[in-house]
């Protein structure tokens, strides 16, 4: 161990010891947790026989995501994937064109572009919201791109920049205003990948709203979870519609025919993940508040420890704290492998962000502005133990 971290490090590990406590350890990175009507909703589902893409409870869970996220519409498909897939799709995004997304995000966000025939353009990152940094995104657009009848393209290489994927990074809404209006600016279609933010809000309003679609997830390590399962949202009645279609194999409804009017997909959400996904959803407002209990107790095991700190919701929001996540003060990729070294070997689960995705081989020819914000923080996250059972 370098001495010259070493007293940091004894920091962070006595820090996170303070707030998982021993008889909690060895500590996962996320659990999921089953206290309410899981077992007897999965029940009646087994007793009713209604366990595929059809059931009562697919519609419930679709009305509970709207009650929750106040959108007018929520389709339910099996992953938070399928439902940037379709939610590229709703958005136009077309063969050939251009999607401006993060570097730093989960490899997901960038695989439902190639999806789609598209091609991923990566921006930066902030270190305020670990989300999308509009400003130099502005700029980079004043460089690269023009707008001419409507339409954003890429001065170099001449395709067409069809929308902006901001992601919701560990649950922390991204600067929404300033992207919507760089949005209206350069005539770009916001798509929200709200995969990780379930019961966020930017200004009052849940995040994955704000866009003209956007996509929830609710994997087994999401603060909610159907085992797999996403979510549609949109305030578009038509598009709601056109997603509905899409995602239940673009069947033309009929008693018994099987009528198919265009390449559709089969990925409705079946009953009996959406009946877990019922059960938890009933218990969010318990889990967000669990969560949020968790989350200060590391900021203030973090106040006094020098050259590290708890990434906190930016103001003007209200994040999940869906993971908690440690920022080093300086980019350092041999003390942030240290720093994961010494919690995990010590029982405390702890993971670094991904990859950022144009390291990635299939993704790292595709246009980029200067990435140095999320290349940065690459260096500097490391993410705890975030288990909502850890409040307890």
């Amino acid at each position: 161990m370098n001495t010259l971290t070493s007293p940091m490090l004894e920091a962070v590990l006595e820090a996170v010891r303070r707030v998982v406590p021993a008889r909690t350890r060895p500590a996962a990175l996320h659990e999921p947790e089953f206290r309410g009507n899981e077992w007897r909703y999965l029940r009646e589902c087994l007793d009713s026989g209604w366990v595929s893409s059809a059931g009562e409870f697919v519609d419930r869970f679709e009305q509970m995501i709207v009650d929750t996220t106040q959108a007018r519409h929520a389709i339910v498909v099996v992953n938070g994937t399928a439902a940037l897939h379709v939610c590229l799709l709703l958005a136009g995004v077309q063969r050939g064109d251009e999607v401006l997304v993060p570097a730093l995000t989960f490899i997901a966000t960038a695989n439902s572009i190639s999806y789609v025939g598209a091609v991923p353009h990566f921006v930066d990152s902030e270190e305020r919201s670990l989300g999308v940094d509009a400003g130099k995104l502005e700029a980079h657009l004043q460089r690269t791109a023009e707008v001419r009848g409507g339409i954003c393209r890429n001065k170099a290489t001449g395709a067409v920049i069809r929308a902006l994927v901001p992601m919701h990074t560990f649950g922390h809404p991204a600067d929404l205003d300033a992207l919507v209006s760089l949005c209206d600016k350069w005539c770009l279609r916001l798509v929200e990948d709200a995969a990780e933010s379930l019961g966020s809000l930017y200004k009052g309003r849940h995040t994955g709203t704000y866009g003209l679609v956007g996509a929830l997830s609710f994997n087994g390590n999401k603060v909610v979870t159907s085992g797999g399962g996403g979510a549609i949202l949109t305030n578009d009645a038509d598009l709601a519609a056109r997603a509905k279609h899409l995602t239940t194999t673009a069947r033309t409804p009929h008693r018994w025919s099987f009528l198919h009017d265009q390449v559709g997909y089969n990925y409705r959400l079946p009953n009996i993940n959406a009946a877990l996904g019922c059960a938890q959803l009933e218990r969010l407002p318990d889990m967000l508040a669990r969560k949020r209990r968790l989350a200060e107790r590391y900021i203030r095991a973090f106040e006094g420890v020098d050259g590290a700190r708890i990434a906190v919701e930016p103001s003007g929001t209200r994040s999940n704290y869906w993971l908690v996540a440690l920022l080093l003060s300086r980019a350092d990729l041999e003390l942030r492998d240290t720093v994961l070294r010494v919690l995990n070997e010590n029982g405390l689960q702890a993971r670094p962000v991904w990859t950022l995705m144009h390291r990635l081989p299939m993704y790292e020819s595709c246009p980029r502005m200067e990435l140095s914000g999320a290349e940065s923080l690459d260096a500097r996250i490391v993410n705890l133990p975030s288990s909502p059972a850890l409040a307890d």
